[in-house]
């Protein structure tokens, strides 16, 4: 059961210290959003990126919310972070051992930490890593991107999160509602699931297709859909995502995989590409392990036979070596 919160409730956030590491597409975008609410706003950030948002601030484009230009209070590297009251946590998943070890210093007993990353595991990762704080577990569907000039661009009229954790107890379920707002305040729409979980792999399943086909031929979602193997191929990702998700025991449903391929032939935007294959097309190191490697892995040790999602990640990992390599 999902719960869709509106934006009337105003709540004050003077008091509290809330931090975004990673300033990113998404990491921007709710740096951007909240920094017009919370006075008390770290952004960890480093380098060129750091210089350029202590110069100019945080720049973000917004089709949704207007354009929005926001100073935190502090940008900072992360091992230069104080402690905070809650932490969103928006950097690539081959990023978060390091980053964790690098913000520990930063977690309290109290502290909330909102992983609002790719793939199905940030959120017990985290857990393992932090033995502090409550972890409440997100997700998001948004389409944005940081440019050269490190300013970020949100595209289309939507940017929603959910939240939740799996079989929460009353006290995380008093954590879910500081977050849900902290959102409100901030008018970043969201909803609260009782099953983070299941919403959690129905995107990912989205994302073993969407991410690894434009990646793997290198093309627009347009051009997949046009080409009738590509097509199938596409398909046949999805359902072997979903074999998998089944074989761990997620209760994703027939509709949430119809409902997947449907976006695919109806609403994506015919330009569409894809993170990891910007990343891998600009020689940059890629989420691959994310999108492809933990599905063929994990179809592996439950005996769930993946064969187009194996032809695709071993291709994968050959392009991006291949491009590494020719650098």
């Amino acid at each position: 059961m999902e719960k869709r919160e509106n934006h009337a409730y105003k709540t004050d956030l003077t008091g509290k210290k809330i931090a975004v590491v990673g300033a990113g597409g998404v990491g921007g975008f709710l740096a951007g959003m909240l920094g017009r609410v919370c006075p008390h706003l770290t952004l960890a950030a480093r380098g060129a990126r750091k210089e350029a948002i202590l110069e100019n601030g945080l720049v973000l484009h917004s089709e949704y919310k207007g354009e929005i230009t926001v100073h935190p209070e502090t940008v900072a590297e992360i091992s230069g972070m104080a402690e905070q009251d809650y932490i969103f946590v928006c950097v690539k998943n081959y990023s978060l051992e390091n980053v964790c070890r690098e913000m520990e210093h930063a977690v309290t007993e109290d502290t909330v930490i909102i992983p609002v990353m790719n793939g199905v595991d940030p959120g017990d990762r985290i857990r393992s890593l932090i033995s502090r704080g409550t972890v409440v577990d997100s997700l998001i569907y948004i389409v944005s991107f940081a440019n050269e000039d490190y300013s970020v661009t949100q595209q289309g009229d939507f940017a929603d999160l959910r939240i939740g954790i799996t079989d929460a107890d009353a006290s995380e379920k008093a954590k879910i509602g500081e977050v849900s707002e902290i959102l409100r305040a901030a008018d970043i729409d969201h909803q609260v699931s009782d099953e983070i979980e299941v919403e959690i792999w129905r995107k990912y399943i989205l994302n073993c297709a969407y991410n690894v086909a434009t990646a793997y031929y290198d093309n627009t979602i347009g051009e997949l859909r046009r080409d009738p193997r590509k097509a199938a191929e596409y398909e046949a990702l999805v359902k072997e995502a979903w074999k998998v998700a089944l074989a761990k025991g997620v209760a994703v449903t027939q509709e949430h995989v119809d409902a997947i391929i449907r976006r695919f032939y109806k609403e994506l935007a015919e330009n569409a590409t894809s993170s990891l294959q910007r990343d891998i097309r600009a020689g940059r190191t890629a989420e691959t392990e994310t999108f492809s490697g933990y599905i063929v892995h994990e179809g592996k040790k439950l005996g769930v036979d993946l064969p187009v999602s194996s032809k695709m990640y071993e291709g994968l990992k050959k392009a991006g070596k291949d491009r590494t390599e020719n650098e």
